[in-house]
């Protein structure tokens, strides 16, 4: 019963509803058709945008030395430089193409501020040109994992450039940001390598003077000369034997220098072979470069304006018009009612 008295009720609201507006359609139709009339002049006043979108991936953020040089190392994972960044790639990217260091060198590129009519001498021209920037510049991650750069400009060729030009230059920033830490771990390992190449050498040189004295194998001249000594000696061969004596005193006087060196050379040359091959990996990482993108689609020259949909414009201010006015007549209608 409870129910079939709402529904009784609703049916009655809204066709009340229907013939209050039926009362007042003249009221409605006028001020529909005004809203209706400026919103087409307003829509035509509105200047066209064009919008270019370039799509591209993210590449790995992976070593090139460590893929291309380091056969000898255990690989953390199995990405390598022709592989597709993944989530944290894409995230980073997306960090860097929000970056001020972004929007002002495509501020000063395209000289923006002449572009957008910013006057430089008005109160706050950056924050102005900041806003019409991020009005017309977007970026987002797509569905399918990769990153999508949408420009709108009033001169399509203009929106295509720019879409172009931060593609390219934010490849640029990745690059120079790791360059200048590849650079700074070159320089780092280079002077390593240098230092340790200088000591291989002095090293070098001085086991060279105690060879000269004749030393080139501790241990087994030690026992050599030991034993033809003790043989000397039995045969009774006495000048011989000084002669030993005196090869044993050098052996004893500089045997433990010559062990010593001998083993510090050979550590030494083992740390000098790492740092050989860690300073290539530097020289690779700071020279050689690769596109940290993958381009899959280029921005291009848009043929048909983007804004504004003057339809919806039009569409929506009349409807909106309508619904505003009749609110505005129940209100009034009721208000008198009730004095």
């Amino acid at each position: 019963m409870e129910t079939h008295k709402s529904n009784q009720n609703f049916v009655f609201n809204a066709f009340d509803l229907i013939r209050f507006a039926w009362e007042k359609k003249w009221i409605l139709i006028i001020l529909s058709s005004i809203a209706f009339i400026l919103s087409i002049i307003y829509s035509l006043n509105i200047t066209p945008r064009y919008k270019s979108d370039v799509v591209l991936f993210p590449a790995s953020a992976v070593s090139l030395s460590k893929n291309l040089l380091e056969t000898y190392s255990i690989p953390t994972d199995n990405r390598d430089i022709l592989t597709f960044g993944v989530d944290d790639d894409a995230e980073r990217m997306m960090q860097i193409l929000h970056s001020n260091q972004i929007k002002d060198h495509i501020a000063r590129k395209f000289d923006l501020m002449s572009h957008y009519r910013i006057d430089p001498a008005s109160a706050y021209p950056n924050t102005q040109l900041d806003h019409k920037y991020k009005g017309n510049v977007k970026f987002r991650r797509t569905e399918y994992m990769s990153l999508e750069i949408s420009v709108l400009d009033e001169d399509p060729q203009m929106a295509a450039d720019i879409a172009n030009e931060i593609a390219v230059y934010v490849d640029s920033v990745i690059r120079n940001m790791q360059q200048l830490r590849a650079a700074e771990g070159l320089a780092i390992v280079e002077k390593e390598y240098l230092l340790s190449e200088e000591e291989v050498r002095h090293l070098g040189d001085s086991l060279h003077r105690i060879r000269r004295l004749g030393i080139l194998d501790y241990e087994s001249q030690a026992s050599a000369l030991n034993t033809a000594y003790a043989n000397a000696l039995a045969q009774g061969n006495r000048e011989t034997g000084e002669q030993i004596m005196k090869k044993l005193n050098i052996l004893a006087a500089y045997g433990g220098a010559y062990v010593e060196l001998s083993k510090k050379m050979d550590g030494e040359i083992e740390r000098l072979k790492q740092l050989k091959v860690k300073y290539a990996s530097a020289k690779m990482n700071a020279n050689l470069t690769l596109p940290h993108i993958f381009i899959v689609d280029k921005a291009v020259r848009p043929e048909r304006k983007a804004v504004p949909k003057r339809s919806v414009i039009v569409l929506v201010s009349t409807v909106s018009t309508f619904a505003l006015a009749l609110l505005l007549l129940l209100i009034m209608n009721n208000v008198k009612a009730r004095s």
